[in-house]
C-alpha cells in the first residue's frame, strides 16, 4: 500500500506544544491545522545528510534529513523514538542498531508555510532530533530523489547554493541555531 495514501491520525496541537486532539494527517495539511511533527537529522562524519524530498507536500525541497509525524496507534501517540525508528527504516533503510546512539532531541521549531506547488500547508510544532551514523545511509527512492552531504558552513550560508532549496522548517532550525 502506498504510504502516502494511508489514513493516519496525528496530534493536533496548541502553540504551547500541548496535544489538544487528533486529526487525520492530510486534513491537517489541507486546512493548515497546527499539528505535531518531527525532523531527524543524520550526521555522517563532519557532514549533514540532506534528503532531496519526494513527497506530496513540499516536493523537491531539501530536508535535514527527513521529516514525519508521530501517529496514534490504538489511541496512544507514538513516542518520538518509535516514530523515528519506523521512519528511519522506511525512508533510509536504517535500523536502530545501525545508529551510534539513540536520537536526541535538540529543540523545537514552530512554523507555518504554504507549499507553492500543492494545496498543502505545513503548520507544525516540529521536534528536532539528531543522531550520528557511521555508515552512509541509502535513501528509499519512494521518499527521496536522492541526497547530498553538506558541511555546517555550507548549510548555514544564507547566500550559498543550498539555502534557497531548503525546506521552510530547516530555515527555521538555522535561524534558531539548532544546527
Amino acid at each position: 500500500m502506498d504510504y502516502y495514501k494511508q489514513k493516519q491520525i496525528i496530534a493536533k496541537m496548541d502553540k504551547k506544544n500541548s496535544v489538544i486532539g487528533k486529526i487525520e494527517k492530510w486534513e491537517a495539511h489541507r486546512k493548515g491545522v497546527l499539528h505535531k511533527g518531527f525532523t531527524l537529522i543524520l550526521v555522517y562524519g563532519d557532514y549533514y545528510v540532506i534528503q532531496h524530498r519526494k513527497h506530496p507536500a513540499f516536493d523537491g525541497v531539501f530536508d535535514l534529513t527527513f521529516s514525519s509525524h508521530q501517529i496514534f496507534l490504538d489511541n496512544r501517540l507514538q513516542s518520538p523514538a518509535e516514530a523515528a525508528d519506523e521512519a528511519l527504516k522506511r525512508e533510509w533503510n536504517i535500523n536502530k542498531k545501525d545508529l551510534s546512539s539513540r536520537p536526541k532531541t535538540i529543540g523545537f521549531v514552530y512554523y507555518r508555510a504554504n507549499d507553492t506547488k500543492s494545496e498543502f500547508i505545513e503548520h507544525e510544532i516540529d521536534e528536532i532530533l539528531k543522531v550520528k551514523v557511521s555508515n552512509l545511509p541509502l535513501p528509499n527512492h519512494d521518499f527521496a530523489y536522492g541526497y547530498s552531504l553538506v558541511n555546517k558552513k555550507e548549510l548555514m550560508n544564507k547566500k550559498g547554493r543550498i539555502y534557497p532549496l531548503l525546506a521552510p522548517w530547516v530555515k527555521k532550525m538555522i535561524a534558531k541555531k539548532l544546527i
